[in-house]
């Protein structure tokens, strides 16, 4: 599944990790595919599911 960079910088924006999310911004493509940054997601502490319905109601 892809959804926009912006929903994960968002999402760690939400959670008070400012820094976290400037990397994010800086390191990852427009659009993110979930299922190839499993990995990144669990060191972020982000659920794919969530980012999911995140980006479905943007």
């Amino acid at each position: 599944m892809m959804v926009p960079r912006h929903v994960i910088v968002t999402a760690l924006r939400e959670r008070g990790k400012s820094q976290r999310a400037d990397w994010v911004d800086r390191s990852l493509p427009d659009q993110v595919d979930l299922h190839h940054q499993v990995g990144l997601l669990a060191t972020l502490d982000l659920s794919a599911d969530d980012l999911v319905a995140k980006a479905a109601a943007s």
